[in-house]
């Protein structure tokens, strides 16, 4: 398939986005990879040297396929690990690289805020900067000049506007790069994460400018890792995994999945380590904790459970002998090791009698007041007759949930408030 880069639609844009609003951004069927060498070259005396090196390469898939449309007028949220190709897929809409495959048509003038420094001459002073940016934009250095001193001021860099940029700290280009974005009048603006740059008074000013843009009917593409952001601004958000989509829809729903998908990423390295502990310490005299794990509401296992969602857990016991008063014990700890609570369960079969030989399932449900964060399960088996096994951190997992919280719990809270004299 041949590519189709940048077609672009004159159409007006509306308040706000619904269902028959005109697309702004258009995506079929894009590709992109990459060849990496598996052996580098990078000098001609190299070359020289080792004239035979192999020049083979593997390639890597950034995208693999994508197609969606953004509305005119849309917040519109790409979340994804990193690695996943969401700065691919802004760099493809930015034109700074080329598709392998498909198309993207984009309606009106765009502006990205991409990199830092980006289009930057680190030679020159703010000012000549900011008019050399604005044609690079589309506006004409009149009417850039014109919009000069907004530019500084928003920036709050007035006193450095005749410092060359090789003189300003990351802050300071940061601070630049949005305020000539801001006065660039684009139709549709790019922004990645480098927000992230700024001090807290600048981003709370970008929080501000992105209210505005909304109201105004700006249609406005963000990557980020924040989700706060993404349900904060987006009307919809896409969850990109390995080049592909994987969730396209509700911010709120994104920003879960996101987030489910990034800690069952991470708990996945770890569980090995846990493993090889268990098998040290798992067995005892009379009794052996085979397995421990996680279960999500399907019964299936997981190291991610959702903030307020309940937690199951399902511990498997071999008993080699009779142990009458035979319990387990869990014990829930966050990641400092700090007891959460704790649960007894007694072992006997139905009837009261006593198993042996035998493989028990015990499982056990559990409200979840915990704020986000890595916890675990240490597991023990006790009984007045010589049992006497301890399993540290059996299970681990992570509480996840776009809603942070300063302490180790979240519970579920009601409040209200009355001022006295007043009608309620």
């Amino acid at each position: 398939m041949s590519v189709d880069q940048k077609i672009h639609i004159p159409q007006s844009v509306p308040t706000a986005p619904g269902p028959g609003t005109p697309a702004a951004i258009r995506v079929r069927d894009l590709h992109k990879s990459f060849r990496i060498p598996t052996k580098r070259v990078d000098s001609l005396k190299e070359r020289a040297v080792h004239p035979f090196a192999s020049r083979d390469y593997r390639e890597l898939n950034a995208l693999r396929g994508l197609s969606f449309e953004i509305r005119q007028g849309e917040f519109f949220g790409i979340v994804g690990r990193n690695g996943s190709g969401k700065s691919t897929l802004l760099k493809l809409l930015a034109s700074i690289y080329k598709a392998d495959s498909g198309s993207i048509e984009i309606a009106g003038r765009l502006a990205p805020f991409i990199e830092l420094g980006v289009g930057f001459n680190h030679e020159l002073t703010a000012r000549e900067n900011v008019v050399l940016n604005g044609v690079m934009m589309g506006l004409t250095p009149k009417e850039m000049r014109n919009r000069l001193d907004a530019v500084i001021d928003f920036a709050e860099l007035r006193e450095f506007a005749d410092l060359k940029l090789k003189n300003y700290s990351s802050g300071m280009l940061v601070r630049l790069a949005f305020a000539v974005m801001m006065e660039a009048d684009a139709d549709v603006l790019l922004i990645d994460e480098v927000l992230a740059v700024g001090d807290a008074s600048f981003q709370q000013k970008c929080a501000d400018a992105f209210h505005q843009m909304k109201a105004q009917g700006k249609t406005i593409v963000l990557v980020t890792h924040e989700m706060g952001s993404v349900e904060s601004y987006c009307h919809r958000a896409m969850l990109i995994s390995d080049g592909e989509i994987k969730y396209l829809g509700e911010p709120t729903e994104a920003g879960r999945r996101y987030l489910k998908l990034n800690f069952a990423a991470e708990t996945g390295d770890s569980n090995d380590e846990e493993a090889n502990q268990e098998e040290e310490v798992d067995s005892g005299e009379g009794a052996r904790l085979t397995s421990m794990r996680i279960l999500d509401v399907d019964g299936n296992e997981t190291s991610t459970v959702e903030m307020g969602e309940p937690i199951r857990v399902e511990a498997e016991i071999e008993l080699l002998q009779d142990a009458p008063g035979l319990h387990a014990g869990f014990v829930l700890a966050n990641a400092d090791d700090v007891s959460m609570f704790e649960l007894s369960v007694p072992i006997h079969s139905a009837d009261g009698n006593n198993i042996k030989g035998n493989t028990v399932l015990v499982t056990a449900t559990v409200a979840n007041p915990l704020a986000p964060g890595r916890h675990f399960f240490h597991c023990g088996l006790q009984s007045p007759f010589g049992i006497s096994v301890y399993v540290p951190k059996a299970a681990t997992f992570v509480v996840f949930g776009t809603h942070p919280s300063a302490g180790i719990l979240a519970p579920e809270t009601d409040f209200r408030v009355r001022i006295p004299g007043e009608e309620v």
